[in-house]
């Protein structure tokens, strides 16, 4: 008996899968359109914010920058107010104070080279 049961029985085809129907897959087609054109229209945007935003970076290390340089132009200008500077600046100007002698020694670049070498030949003799 199982032997007729096996041979009158006959095989099912496969049964196919039922896909998804068309409309879900029509309206996840135009969820991914919509996303996609809404991130098309954030582009520039967010370009143009980002581009911004590393200008301003960029002006506000300029203006540290700026401040620093104020602040030491500053002190220089408070500095060239005393005496002391302002005597240190007219000498550097070959200017005298009345009653004052003015000695004027010429040659020294040759006589700091000339003290460096006789430096380095002491220093050269006295290693060996």
């Amino acid at each position: 008996m199982a032997a007729r049961r096996t041979a009158q029985a006959k095989p099912r085809p496969a049964r196919k899968r039922p896909g998804l129907p068309r409309t879900t897959v029509v309206l996840r087609w135009c969820i991914v359109g919509v996303a996609l054109f809404v991130a098309f229209l954030y582009y520039q945007p967010l370009s143009s914010y980002l581009q911004t935003r590393s200008a301003l970076n960029e002006r506000t290390a300029e203006v540290e920058q700026l401040r620093n340089e104020r602040a030491r132009l500053q002190k220089r200008l408070a500095d060239s107010e005393t005496v002391t500077a302002l005597a240190r600046e007219a000498r550097r100007m070959r200017l005298v104070r009345p009653g004052e002698r003015i000695f004027i020694v010429k040659g020294v670049a040759q006589w700091r080279r000339a003290q460096a070498r006789a430096k380095a030949k002491a220093t050269i003799g006295g290693d060996g």
